[in-house]
């Protein structure tokens, strides 16, 4: 209905500090560099902007100096990409991950880019060349700034303990795509700990004890431990990925073993690295991480009280370990007080029914002012939706392939155009291996590019086959982890031009 357009004509026109929120980074970088400077031109705007994203989405100079630097896991892949880039560092001017052509998943980001846990902070010696810290002044310095709901809840969670910011101040905060917030924030407000986590501070461990210290064997035997300690936890969850309460898995044998493995791993590698303390930054910092590691597993390790609530989730090679508060209102509530101006939550699936009150009452702001506006598309004429009838059980083998199939026949009569939407990586990847030689018509899979160069040439091609994923937690059942296709395949009236 056009509200980007709508909150972006008077955020400029207001004269005043805006923070702009969404809901992903693609959003971030489509409102940013298409809509914002579209709007921005016709009024003739002199307002200053400026993007922020998470700090994982920017080039870490230190990391990416330490990983060339250590070759001794480089496989083939890694090591050529971590050539592109190390060529690319030397042109970049922002150091956003995005400009490289390389896909999301591809295994160099995690030795290149840095998390709250393992950047060093002013401590680290690349700090003046820092991209993130010329990103944040950037922002500091602007008149509307574009982040996304997780930047925003964690600066949110930075001011209430007392470690200053990450975004400015401002008079105005406009949350688009607000129907996300409410989970958002609960992992922000709760706790959880991933494999991820524990596989990246054995990484780091080694890396900065060869560079740092070198004398000590024992470390390696304790790091490779904890790494066997987090695969082991793994695995006893089983082979395939799966989601549930805590309760389902608590009184497996195999779970409580490899928790308490898990445990006792992070603990002999703690002490190893307090023996050590002085040695160096890296290790000092890598120290600190483990004791955070193991106070974060032994709270998830307790009883859950009445207002928590304790689950897992797994991929096909990780894991996370979560516990989310049933309620977030008094806390968002809180949070909000700390940030005085304008709050603007807007979405196209804000209300029920004609009630905004379901939303309200998570956020806790029963007081805010409501309005709906209904869609000016002409749905019944110019859009199709297709309800398919005696597919498999989702949870069965065969439910993908014959999704695969009537997607297959779809796709005849749209002649492409058409966005798949999957909700696990797995069932995408099954159903690109199956679709692949089936089609002809271009397809594009998340994961083999980055998803705005995926975009561009799906608008650029016109006919080709876009499929994505959308990882869905609104329940912690298992059935819902599995593949549900959402193909809404928007065709105009009597199959004309234009795209899907």
């Amino acid at each position: 209905t056009g509200k980007t357009f709508a909150y972006l004509v008077p955020a400029l026109l207001a004269e005043r500090k805006v923070i702009i929120s969404t809901g992903t980074r693609n959003l971030q970088d489509q409102l940013f560099h298409r809509d914002l400077p579209v709007v921005r031109d016709t009024l003739g705007s002199p307002v200053r902007t400026a993007l922020l994203k998470g700090r994982a989405n920017y080039l870490c100079l230190h990391r990416m100096e330490n990983a060339l630097h250590d070759g001794r896991h480089h496989r083939r892949e890694l090591a050529q990409q971590l050539r592109q880039v190390h060529d690319w560092s030397t042109r970049t001017r922002r150091g956003d991950i995005a400009e490289l052509a390389l896909p999301e998943q591809a295994p160099v980001w995690p030795w290149v880019t840095s998390t709250t846990d393992n950047c060093l902070g002013q401590e680290c010696p690349d700090w003046q060349r820092c991209h993130l810290v010329e990103a944040r002044r950037r922002a500091q310095e602007a008149d509307l700034v574009v982040v996304n709901h997780y930047l925003l809840c964690a600066d949110m969670e930075l001011k209430e303990g007392g470690f200053g910011e990450i975004l400015p101040g401002a008079d105005c905060f406009v949350l688009d795509e607000a129907h996300q917030l409410p989970e958002i924030a609960g992992q922000f407000f709760g706790n959880s700990l991933s494999g991820r986590q524990l596989l990246d501070l054995v990484r780091d461990v080694e890396t900065e004890y060869h560079r740092e210290a070198g004398d000590l064997p024992e470390v390696l035997d304790k790091t490779a431990a904890l790494g066997k300690a987090a695969q082991d936890l793994r695995l006893s969850f089983g082979v395939e990925p799966r989601r549930g309460p805590w309760r389902e898995i608590a009184q497996e044998d195999s779970f409580t073993a490899a928790l308490a493995e898990l445990e006792a791993a992070l603990e002999q590698l703690g002490s190893q690295l307090q023996v050590m303390e002085g040695r160096g930054k890296g290790l000092d910092s890598c120290h600190a991480r483990c004791t955070d590691l193991q106070r974060r597993l032994q709270a998830l390790s307790v009883t859950e009280d009445d207002n928590h609530v304790r689950w897992y989730d797994t991929q096909k090679t990780g894991f996370r370990l979560n516990c989310t508060p049933l309620e977030i209102a008094d806390t968002f509530r809180g949070r909000m007080a700390s940030h005085k101006g304008a709050w603007i939550f807007t979405s196209a699936t804000l209300a029920v029914g004609e009630s905004f009150e379901h939303f309200s009452k998570l956020l806790g702001i029963p007081e805010a002012v409501t309005r709906r506006w209904d869609s000016p598309f002409d749905y019944p004429h110019q859009a199709l939706w297709f309800v398919p009838r005696g597919l498999p059980d989702p949870n069965t083998r065969d439910y993908t392939p014959a999704v695969a199939a009537l997607a297959e026949q779809v796709l005849r009569y749209s002649r492409g155009r058409a966005f798949l939407l999957f909700t696990s990586h797995r069932a995408l990847q099954q159903a690109a291996e199956l679709l692949r030689p089936r089609l002809a018509y271009p397809l594009l899979v998340q994961g083999e590019a980055p998803r705005a160069e995926l975009m561009q040439r799906f608008c650029k091609l016109g006919n080709a086959v876009l499929l994505g994923t959308c990882l869905l937690y609104t329940s912690p059942s298992p059935r819902d982890t599995n593949l549900h296709l959402v193909c809404r395949l928007l065709l105009e009236k009597g199959g004309g031009g234009g795209g899907g």
